[in-house]
């Protein structure tokens, strides 16, 4: 077989060469935070509805991705993007789920939801409570 003329093409892998370097060991990237920032802050947005998730979940997608964002910033990662994506859908789904909330009691305490719960509560069967769910419909779209 005859033997090529060519180098073998450069190693174009983000990740440094693991092994010892010129001055030791060459560290392995810290990327966890960034990655669990993404991870995080998608469910967040995607959960913002239901309130308590895309609280829970929001609030540390910011910090770990702030976290990691700074890791690569000093060249200890190599996700700052998704780092920073990561805290930008938390902070979003924080943002909306804190909407949520805030408007929650205005509609709650709206003339729509108390002749709701009168309706409801004035039902005899489920027929009648069946007509009440289709006026409050009615009522709101």
């Amino acid at each position: 077989m005859p033997s090529s003329s060519h180098p073998p093409p450069p190693d174009r892998s983000p990740r440094p060469p693991q092994g010892p370097g010129p001055c030791g060991p060459v560290p392995r990237p810290r990327d966890g935070m960034g990655i669990a920032a993404l991870v995080l802050g998608l469910s967040a947005l995607v959960l913002f509805w239901t309130v308590l998730p895309g609280v829970v979940l929001g609030v540390p997608a910011v910090v770990f991705g702030l976290v990691g964002h700074r890791r690569a910033a000093r060249g200890e990662a190599g996700n700052g993007r998704m780092a920073l994506t990561g805290a930008v859908t938390g902070l979003v789904g924080l943002v909306l789920s804190a909407a949520l909330v805030a408007a929650s009691p205005a509609f709650l305490g709206s003339d729509a939801v108390d002749d709701f719960r009168a309706c409801l509560r004035d039902a005899s069967d489920s027929t009648e409570r069946g007509r009440c769910v289709e006026e409050f419909r009615d009522r709101l779209w």
